[in-house]
């Protein structure tokens, strides 16, 4: 059992470490040639390792494909352009605190969509967790946020919040049909093909050919590290501790995300991204209590 609790660990620094080298891979080429590159390698990965898992690959059912597709538009091609555009101008550490408060949309969107019940508490998580995110992108001074707004790359980050939380509820009806495994296979195979036509529009060949090792670096990192291995590892967690437990682990990444930023990019620690991220964690843990408890 601790080799799993190593793995779940590990796959939280792996995703943590996401930001960082998404921050450094957009200073080196565009935001579509960088998702396109990643998911291209992760592809390849996530195919050996779904049939190793499964043992083969499986075929892609014409009635799983709306879900699949819908799947790859959103966590794949939607989420990561504005990953890495937002990645631009965004320090890794403040853009990983705002994303961190996707459970919190999610359980908003599925009392919503859904119909699931809104306890006491998971109001005030949601609420924490907003005004965690108002505090990170204000910079504590919400004024200052009411009179210049927000920046284009918050609105990227914004935006890889909306497309996060529509790729969870989306999953909730695919894994009915779909293995968990197959299907962030399948997602990230239909991703990348969406992401190439943009990728050859905005200068793929260019930016392959002045990559350098650090480029390469971060795009093997992303697709075989964080991809690869981050996903196997946070699933074979969910399997032998179950999802509830193995989903602790997440709040680990913009931890791992702020501090990384710090010690390798120099990014400030701010008294309003203290506050800020822990108001949104803790309105994570709030929203995401165990119903008895909520309950109480």
């Amino acid at each position: 059992m601790t080799r799993i609790y190593c793995k779940l660990v590990g796959s939280a620094v792996l995703w943590g470490g996401t930001w960082v080298a998404g921050r450094v891979l957009a200073t080196y080429m565009g935001p579509f040639s960088a998702a396109f590159l990643r998911f291209a390698l992760a592809s390849v990965f996530l195919y050996f390792l779904t049939a190793r898992m499964e043992g083969k690959f499986p075929r892609l059912a014409r009635r799983d494909l709306p879900w699949l597709l819908t799947l790859a538009a959103t966590g794949i091609f939607a989420y990561n352009a504005l990953f890495f555009a937002g990645l631009r101008t965004v320090p890794a550490g403040r853009a990983a605190l705002i994303v961190a408060c996707i459970p919190s949309v999610v359980a908003l969107f599925s009392g919503v969509l859904f119909r699931e019940r809104f306890t006491k508490l998971k109001i005030a998580g949601i609420a924490t967790s907003f005004a965690g995110v108002g505090c990170i992108v204000s910079g504590g001074d919400p004024a200052s946020l009411l009179a210049k707004g927000l920046s284009t790359g918050d609105l990227c980050i914004f935006g890889c919040v909306a497309a996060w939380a529509a790729y969870t509820l989306a999953g909730k009806k695919a894994m009915e049909r779909v293995g968990p495994y197959s299907a962030v296979a399948w997602s990230c195979i239909l991703g990348a093909a969406m992401l190439l036509p943009p990728a050859l529009a905005s200068g793929l060949w260019r930016d392959v050919a002045v990559a350098g090792p650090v480029a390469w670096g971060c795009v093997a990192f992303f697709g075989i590290l964080a991809t690869g291995y981050g996903f196997s590892w946070y699933y074979e967690g969910v399997k032998a501790i179950g999802p509830t437990k193995a989903g602790v682990f997440i709040n680990l990444v913009p931890v791992v995300a702020v501090v990384l930023g710090h010690a390798l990019l120099d990014e400030p620690l701010s008294p309003a991204l203290a506050v800020g991220g822990a108001l949104v964690l803790a309105g994570v843990w709030l929203t995401n209590r165990h119903p008895a408890l909520a309950n109480r």
